[in-house]
């Protein structure tokens, strides 16, 4: 069920104080990553969608980690400290209590209580369970779903009406109620004055010894005030995930969400199955996507341009009409018309002009490339800044560290570069300069100059026979040597 426009809440609680302790891991189960965010940012995002008043989330087990990762995301954010009394109940409670001290009275309107490991929720649907719950002037509405195998869900409990008359966890169901399929998601809204009031009913009277948050709807129903559900086909929504078999799973139906609304905003995906793209990634239209490529981070591909096959790029812009091929890269800029790779590594601070190339087996780093300039391949540029039109020949190192400190060099524009030279830093040469292969270079080279290391070459004849004698390099010159010898006698 969707209604359209968005609907905005007084408050969102996300909680976020569980052990997590099925995900095995020393990172809190809130923290851990899926598409490019981790799950509670995920839930502060989608959140933050809906511009609520206030936003809460609770936490404890690993406290100051995780008001690090949230704070670090959104300093907005109130931070709720649950205590020793164990429950979502018992979270919603002390964070009602936050966000009451906090406004200098009692917070009033719609309450919504969500978690931090139901990372697919978007906020069109809280949006929808926000405008429901008004519009059926009720005090507490759950969104549930239907599951074939429930598991550990709390079942929903109606009554001949179909109203909803209350939430039994699975531990304290009967095997009539286990067989039931509508489940609850966990995620309520409330009226704030009917949530604060039944919060202080609940008792820990329960397998568990823990306050349900679950009590509150038959609280309030009993206290006269309407309760009710509101049902969503899409399950993955409202899915949790508690180990990491969940967080996989969830992990590719994200996937598959986020590639299918790039491809419907006129993106080509050849394979949407190896391709992976963090829902903080843009994509503009008419660009492809090709198989095993993985785009992370703030990556921005500009229209036209072609990635892959097999690349992974973090946080790197690319320009329109771009080609880049199987390369890893992070925190640099392609500009439009440019190409990279095969096989290359673009290391942060990487700069490429427009319609400039870095080619096969070249690594960068700290390198700004101008326009047009061409680094075809084999090749190392680190802490370098080349000008326009230039061309840095095959197996050219740019020899930046000296052991404790990196140094620049600049080269310039409309420059010609040979093979196999080095450049050790700091070094400048000129616009216009050319380079011998073989070069190393020392020092500065000036506008329109040609530098070359001339030594002059030395042969030793006979040297293999006499130092490697007994080796097929050995034989195969003897064989030479006397068949010159035999074709001398016959000239001669």
């Amino acid at each position: 069920m969707t209604f359209g426009t968005q609907e905005s809440p007084s408050a969102v609680i996300v909680l976020a104080a569980g052990d997590g302790t099925r995900m095995k891991s020393s990172l809190p189960k809130v923290m851990h990553p899926i598409g490019g965010r981790s799950m509670v940012q995920h839930a502060i995002a989608t959140a933050r969608e809906l511009s609520p008043e206030h936003l809460a989330v609770v936490v404890r087990h690993q406290r100051d980690l995780v008001v690090q990762h949230v704070t670090d995301f959104d300093d907005q954010v109130r931070i709720v400290d649950q205590d020793e009394v164990p429950g979502t109940g018992r979270a919603v409670e002390v964070a009602v209590d936050a966000l009451d001290a906090l406004g200098g009275g009692d917070i009033q309107g719609t309450v919504i209580v969500t978690y931090g490991d139901v990372p697919l929720l978007t906020a069109a649907t809280i949006s929808d369970l926000t405008r429901y719950h008004r519009e059926q002037d009720n005090a507490v509405t759950v969104l549930t779903t239907n599951l074939e195998s429930p598991g550990g869900y709390g079942r929903i409990i109606r009554n001949e009406g179909g109203e909803v008359t209350a939430i039994v966890e699975a531990k304290d169901a009967t095997p009539e109620q286990l067989a039931l399929t509508e489940v609850n998601s966990g995620i309520y809204a409330f009226d704030a004055a009917v949530l604060r009031e039944s919060l202080r009913s609940v008792t820990t009277d329960n397998a568990q010894a823990e306050k349900y948050l679950t009590d509150v709807l038959s609280i309030a129903r009993d206290n006269g005030h309407r309760t009710s559900a509101l049902t969503i086909e899409d399950r993955w929504e409202v899915e949790g995930a508690n180990d990491r078999v969940q967080l996989s799973q969830l992990g590719k139906i994200l996937n598959e969400r986020i590639t299918e609304q790039h491809m419907r905003n006129g993106v080509t995906i050849v394979d949407p199955a190896t391709t992976w793209i963090d829902t903080t990634v843009t994509i503009e239209n008419d660009v492809t996507i090709l198989p095993g490529t993985q785009l992370h981070g703030d990556t921005s591909i500009g229209t036209g341009a072609t990635v892959g096959p097999d690349s992974t790029l973090t946080d790197v812009r690319i320009e329109q009409h771009a080609t880049v091929t199987r390369v890893h890269g992070s925190d640099s800029v392609i500009g439009e018309g440019a190409t990279v790779g095969p096989f290359t590594y673009l290391r942060p601070g990487t700069v490429l002009g427009g319609k400039g190339k870095i080619g096969a087996f070249c690594e960068t780093k700290n390198a700004e490339i101008g326009q047009g300039t061409k680094v075809p391949h084999l090749s190392y540029l680190g802490d370098v800044e080349i000008g326009e039109n230039s061309n840095i020949g095959a197996a050219s190192i740019f020899v930046n560290y000296d052991g404790v400190n990196k140094h620049r060099s600049v080269i310039g524009s409309h420059v010609r570069m040979g093979s196999d030279n080095m450049y050790v830093a700091p070094v400048t040469v000129g616009d216009g300069a050319y380079s011998g292969a073989g070069t190393v270079i020392r020092k500065d080279v000036p506008a329109g100059a040609l530098a070359i290391n001339e030594a002059p070459q030395r042969n030793i004849e006979g040297w293999v026979e006499k130092k490697r004698s007994g080796t097929a390099a050995a034989e195969a010159a003897r064989r030479v040597r006397e068949r010159n010898a035999d074709e001398s006698i016959e000239e001669g």
